[in-house]
């Protein structure tokens, strides 16, 4: 009895030791939210107050003192995030994680986007303001590093810190660009439906721009399995540990259109959820400037912000910024392809990818004229001829950073125009709003014409020198609007009117939230800031609705099971709402998976359907095609001497989706609500490992919303019926300049990235009832809702 009570003792007493080492590390880990720290570089003593959600307020003397601080306390919540972000370009993920990454890495490797910042940054003016504030934020990431505490991730990865330099910026930014474009998915696919079913199969797809019906107005041989390419590189995107960015929502209103008289201004950028979640907040005051921005971790400016003078964010152009071209061998010289000057020698590249636990593999990467060889990048695709990817981003000159610099130091209207003009790539539409009651729409990018013979959604021609021919446009065409006669200006990532008769190509999405925005934009003429708040939390469809009645119109109804019958009553009933205790949206969901699914999968086959389900043409197909009674995907291929004709799919698959639904949720139809179905968790790289998911991954939630609402928290199809949410709005924010100090925004999870911080979650409940925070400006209110951190000259 005695050994036993020893034991238990001793047991009891372990236990104890690890709960008090458990607590110790928690409290030590935690980020520093106030007291002092002497920082190098540093003139003079800068504040950081840091508000109630975690936000730093930066008060100092100097813009290059503010930043060097920013750099600290960005790194202090999200080196974690920093790291991460600055591998993926240049194809570092092994490194961390093993050789599960490796095929990510030789991706990113080859396309050059390493090689791109270092060119960019040799052209840089090292004298100008934008080059050492950003270089002082790169010091004050350093000393982070080399003082502050070491991120539980780098600890369970065994990661050594390396110092941050400005390439790694510059990749970041890169990255950026690149999960900004949608050709890389699209382009190889259409061209594999093209080669193997005929252009009538095509016919559907609107691709010569008709099914953009809501546009954002100006004003002022053999075939290749080319589908291998789209499938590679979206699950590539797909498995990245790295968030990419996807649509969005932005819209401004003029002074004639608000209760107040001056400029409301609102954007949700929509980008794939991850923890930490995308953006870090920041105010920064100096005597002679102030900005409140959200940076991409390891960005020294914000590409989404505010002032007391003016507004800025963005959404997705969605131009077509990427091309690929078939290339050909020279027969006699496996060391040289076929350009329209007769042959070439291939470059060739390098590239050496370390590998956690194993040894480093050398990637030797192509390029032609046009660009690096996806074959030698991608798996799948070996042994067919060559394909070239050639991309805007790498191919003209990058002045990514003075753009941002310029973006957030802007004077006017005029100048933020300048800085617009300096992004060559990625496309985005740039909305602006100030105190003066000037409301913008910008697109960036260096747009290009194709001679009219080209049609860019397919591989095209690397060989005869007339498909990779491109007249560029000068930047003051670029679609665009200023202050136009009818007071507001919106983007949900729709196309934009033509410019000179000439309909950019692009992967727009299509009208549904265009079409809702603008019909609740139009008719009132006396906004406020709370009403836009209300809206960017829309849960309605303008669109489904009428795709839902279409769909009705063909059923059979004399067989109906009463479960059936009572669906139908709901659908009918629906305007178009995902609200949480919704049904109609678990039915439609449903309906529209097997819609798909018995219409073109059996041409397709299940890859390649599966690979169409995550483009954004599958999105503008649904509405026109499920009209269209001589549509040649009606038949089903896989049936011999028969012909199905529109009704019998749509009959067969409302048929299936009911019995599939009566199986999954039960015989209630009243309990198929859209809460059991719609959830949102926010996955951190490591909550992957069971174990961990408690500490890391955020949620998770049941959530309401839906694919192409306002609210668009967007899933992907599978065959259970369970719709996972992978991305949506990265934040909400209205800024009334009516009512400035009171601003308001939301995060979808917190501001830290450490998990033992108080602000790693704490926004996340908020975020999904559809609340806000203010992004507080007045001096006296943040003092007196913040903790102080005081920076003292080392």
């Amino acid at each position: 009895m005695k050994i036993f009570k020893k034991i238990l003792l001793v047991i009891l007493t372990l236990i104890l030791i690890l709960v008090l080492a458990l607590v110790v590390y928690y409290l030590y880990s935690k980020p520093t939210y106030e007291g002092a720290q002497k920082l190098k570089n540093i003139q003079k003593e800068t504040t950081v107050y840091f508000d109630d959600f975690g936000v730093p307020h930066i008060y100092a003397s100097s813009q290059k003192d503010a930043m060097t601080a920013l750099g600290y306390v960005h790194a202090q919540d999200r080196l974690w995030q920093m790291e991460l972000l600055r591998r993926i370009a240049p194809g570092r993920l092994s490194e961390m994680f093993g050789s599960k990454l490796l095929k990510t890495d030789q991706f990113f490797a080859g396309l050059g986007i390493d090689e791109n910042s270092e060119k960019a940054i040799t052209k840089l003016d090292k004298n100008s303001e934008g080059y050492e504030l950003a270089m002082a934020y790169i010091d004050g990431i350093n000393q982070y590093m080399e003082e502050g505490k070491t991120p539980i991730e780098f600890q369970i990865l065994g990661l050594k810190k390396d110092k941050f330099t400005l390439k790694d910026v510059y990749n970041i930014f890169g990255y950026m660009s690149f999960s900004f474009a949608m050709a890389q998915k699209t382009d190889p696919l259409l061209t594999d439906i093209r080669n193997k079913l005929g252009l009538e199969y095509l016919k559907d797809f609107g691709l010569d721009g008709s099914f953009g019906k809501t546009q954002i107005k100006n004003f002022d041989g053999k075939a290749i399995d080319y589908s291998e390419i789209s499938k590679s590189v979206a699950s590539l995107l797909d498995n990245s540990p790295v968030p990419a960015f996807i649509g969005s929502n932005s819209w401004v209103i003029a002074p004639q259109k608000t209760k107040n008289g001056k400029v409301i201004f609102a954007n949700d950028p929509h980008i794939a959820f991850s923890q930490p979640c995308t953006w870090y907040e920041a105010h920064i005051v100096v005597p002679d400037y102030e900005i409140y921005g959200y940076y991409l971790a390891g960005t020294p400016f914000p590409l989404l912000a505010h002032n007391r003078d003016y507004a800025y964010g963005l959404t997705m152009f969605e131009n077509d910024d990427l091309d690929m071209f078939q290339e050909e061998d020279n027969p006699n010289n496996k060391n040289q392809y076929k350009s329209a000057n007769g042959f070439q020698n291939y470059t060739i590249r390098k590239e050496t990818i370390k590998v956690k636990d194993s040894s480093d593999v050398v990637l030797e990467v192509r390029e032609t004229q046009h660009g690096p060889i996806m074959n030698d990048l991608l798996e799948g695709i070996k042994g067919t001829k060559p394909v070239a990817m050639s991309w805007i981003y790498t191919q003209q000159n990058n002045q990514i950073l003075e753009a941002v610099y310029s973006l957030s130091h802007s004077k006017n209207l005029d100048s933020f125009r300048k800085g617009v003009s300096l992004i060559a790539a990625p496309g985005l539409n740039i909305m602006y709003g100030d105190a003066k009651g000037n409301i913008a729409w910008n697109t960036s990018g260096k747009l290009y014409k194709l001679d009219k013979s080209v049609n860019s959604n397919f591989i095209l021609n690397g060989t005869n020198g007339i498909d990779d021919r491109k007249k560029f446009q000068d930047f003051s065409i670029n679609p665009h609007a200023i202050n136009p006669s009818w007071n507001y200006i919106y983007s949900a990532n729709n196309q934009p009117e033509a410019v000179d008769g000439y309909l950019y190509p692009g992967y727009y999405l299509p009208q549904d939230r265009a079409k809702r925005i603008s019909s609740l934009l139009q008719p009132k003429n006396n906004w406020t800031k709370k009403e836009v708040g209300e809206m960017l939390n829309d849960n309605t469809s303008s669109i489904t609705p009428s795709i839902a009645t279409n769909l009705i119109s063909a059923l059979d109804s004399k067989a109906f099971s009463s479960s059936e019958k009572q669906a139908i009553s709901i659908l009918k009933k629906w305007n178009g709402s995902n609200n949480l205790k919704d049904i109609a949206p678990t039915i439609y969901q449903k309906w529209i998976y097997n819609y798909l699914k018995n219409t073109f999968q059996d041409e397709l086959g299940e890859t390649d359907f599966n690979m169409l389900l995550s483009t954004h043409i599958v999105k503008q197909i649904i509405e026109p095609q499920s009209r269209n009674e001589s549509s040649i995907w009606w038949d089903d291929v896989a049936t011999k001497n028969k012909k199905e004709t529109r009704t019998e799919i749509l009959n067969k698959s409302f048929h299936e989706a009911i019995s599939a639904l009566e199986n999954q949720l039960g015989k209630e139809v009243d309990s198929w609500t859209w809460n059991r179905v719609h959830t949102l968790e926010h996955q951190h790289p490591l909550g992957q490992v069971a174990a961990l998911r408690s500490v890391f991954n955020v949620g998770p939630f049941e959530v309401p919303g839906s694919t192409e609402v306002i609210n668009n928290l967007f899933f992907n199809f599978t065959n259970a019926g369970e719709y996972q949410v992978k991305g949506g709005p990265s934040t909400r924010r209205v800024i009334d300049f009516s009512d400035i100090e009171n601003s308001m925004s939301i995060l979808p999870t917190g501001q830290s990235g450490n998990p033992f911080s108080k602000h790693y979650n704490d926004q996340a409940e908020m975020y999904n009832t559809g609340k806000f925070r203010k992004m507080k400006l007045n001096k006296e209110e943040i003092i007196k809702t913040s903790t102080k951190l005081v920076f003292i000259p080392k």
